[in-house]
């Protein structure tokens, strides 16, 4: 299985365009979260990567709220929104989280303590591609000289062992990768890569 897989668009339409056209040589899509900027423009950036007609899994990130992907989302028939939740495409399991976790310092962010985000990761099946938008804290989520990312992310993968993670969220950790054990970490950011199950 070929996933395509991307995050944090916030609003870019030449990117969002370009995602579609890579989307053909995919199996599945996943996007990690961020399409819209501060919750704006949600609905105009969906509108463009819903002419992806591949089976896509969607999270929403800290930029806009769950119920808003999936109102925003009934438009997009390929599309799969997770959050705290699981899904199967062609045998392959996937589980997704969305949202800033932990708690980020902006008053708009639709964000989750450690502790509101360990239960939405306890089910995790260990052979899904775990789908979140923010990283595992200690890896592929440095900036500025601190790790940002998530304790209950971290060990939901200690604990599962999924085989990759993908995540996005910390801008200044775009391409950074990481392992812990067997599973792949990897934050995305907005260009699209390509990953071979």
């Amino acid at each position: 299985m070929r996933l395509l897989a991307f995050s944090d668009l916030h609003c870019d339409k030449n990117r969002a365009r370009r995602l579609v056209e890579m989307s053909a040589d995919a199996d599945v899509v996943v996007a990690a979260g961020d399409f819209a900027r501060m919750h704006l423009g949600l609905g105009k950036t969906l509108q463009i990567l819903a002419e992806i007609e591949r089976p896509t899994i969607v999270v929403p990130g800290n930029n806009e709220r769950e119920a808003a992907l999936r109102s925003a989302c009934k438009r997009w028939q390929s599309a799969t929104v997770l959050h705290g939740e699981g899904t199967e495409v062609d045998g392959q399991r996937f589980w997704g989280l969305g949202y800033g976790v932990p708690v980020t310092p902006f008053p708009w962010s639709a964000d989750l303590t450690d502790e509101q985000a360990a239960p939405l990761l306890a089910d995790c099946p260990p052979e899904a591609v775990l789908v979140v938008h923010s990283p595992p804290k200690g890896h592929a989520d440095l900036a500025w000289g601190k790790h940002l990312g998530s304790q209950a992310i971290l060990d939901a993968i200690v604990d599962k062992q999924p085989p990759l993670a993908l995540c996005g969220h910390i801008h200044e950790a775009w391409g950074q990768e990481s392992a812990v054990g067997h599973t792949r970490i990897v934050n995305l950011g907005p260009t699209g890569r390509f990953f071979d199950l």
